[in-house]
């Protein structure tokens, strides 16, 4: 081959090369275009469905925790000092333990006059007696007349009402004596006291809580009163508290004109975490029913309304609002209807906007 035979040969070569270097880059551009025009995922979800589950049916209402019951302890004694004081605010106490103590002396002394005072009447009793007897002994042989006989039975008759009398003033001696010492009349937690050492008696001295038994007494709208009955099972939560489980114990017969509510009172027991006073919300368990539910981390609040994302055939996530109902767990009721076989972003739906496309994973 001469020399411009391969010169043609290397200039045919460089141009067909050049041909399909000129291809290749034509093609990788447009592969790149095709890619770049494509729409990329705003992230990665899972999805799931809306689940039919049993959930509890509740009513809730807010109302305070006061004391079953009451008992006021004050003192019958008039003008005497209280000299000793063994209970207060908060201590929990049996039934007749010495709360309190008053000054006794005086009636000491009221009390051992009436002892000889009954004493001395006593062997009065004794002598006319004596006198009564003899009196009966001889009144059929005429020895004495009827009018010395009449003055010694009257004689004992009055020395016997005299023992009667005095023996009723010793009795009450002896209860002035005992109410010197103040007992608790029923079991319970102490919740007021108003006795102060040297005070004098003749007032209320402790407020009591029989039983140390605490009731709430909840507010519920007229409608809603005729799903609650007697025994209903309630479950009362303080601010900051555990729940306590109680029982309807009362439905007060009437609605309050003002408010159209009515009171009803709900038994707790003894509950050491709770105190009366305190403003408490309860649930009154009305019991079950079926409920469609989603995991509550499908849910987006946003607005002060409920969403959830529905994801179609094109991976497409749609913003769709739902209405929620009960909470049961980590799921909650979703009260709006929603079609057949849908599918929501079960997690990460919060950082999700309406139209965008997800990819989905198993």
């Amino acid at each position: 081959m001469n020399y411009f035979s391969r010169q043609n040969a290397f200039y045919s070569i460089a141009v067909f090369a050049l041909l399909l270097t000129g291809i290749y880059l034509f093609h990788f551009k447009s592969l790149a275009q095709d890619k770049k025009s494509e729409p990329k995922p705003a992230m990665t979800v899972n999805l799931t469905s809306p689940q039919s589950v049993t959930l509890p049916t509740k009513l809730s209402a807010n109302g305070s925790i006061v004391p079953w019951q009451e008992a006021v302890v004050g003192s019958e004694t008039q003008g005497l000092r209280l000299v000793e004081l063994h209970a207060d605010v908060g201590d929990r106490v049996r039934q007749g333990q010495l709360l309190a103590v008053f000054s006794s002396d005086s009636i000491q002394a009221d009390l051992a006059q009436a002892r000889a005072a009954l004493a001395e009447a006593e062997v009065a009793l004794r002598s006319a007696t004596q006198d009564a007897d003899r009196a009966r002994a001889v009144q059929a042989s005429g020895a004495v007349s009827d009018q010395q006989i009449s003055q010694m039975l009257n004689a004992e008759a009055a020395a016997r009402a005299r023992v009667q009398t005095v023996q009723a003033q010793l009795a009450a001696q002896q209860v002035r004596l005992a109410q010197t010492r103040v007992l608790a009349p029923d079991a319970g937690i102490i919740s007021a006291r108003s006795a102060a050492l040297g005070a004098l008696g003749g007032g209320d001295l402790f407020r009591l809580i029989r039983k140390g038994r605490l009731e709430w007494r909840a507010e519920v709208t007229a409608a809603e009163l005729p799903r609650i009955a007697v025994g209903t099972p309630v479950q009362v939560l303080a601010s900051g508290g555990t729940p306590v489980k109680g029982k309807v114990r009362l439905i007060a017969p009437t609605v309050d004109a003002q408010t159209r509510n009515a009171m009803v009172l709900v038994d707790l027991g003894s509950p050491a975490q709770l105190r009366p006073g305190v403003f408490a919300r309860g649930e009154f368990e009305l019991g079950q029913s079926q409920g469609v539910t989603v995991p509550q981390s499908a849910v987006v609040q946003r607005d002060g309304f409920a969403y959830v994302y529905v994801v179609g055939a094109d991976n497409r996530a749609v913003q769709t609002k739902v209405q929620l109902g009960r909470t049961a767990g980590e799921r909650s009721e979703v009260l709006t209807r929603l079609p057949a076989n849908v599918r929501v972003v079960a997690n990460g739906a919060g950082f999700l906007n309406d139209g965008d496309l997800v990819r989905v994973v198993q």
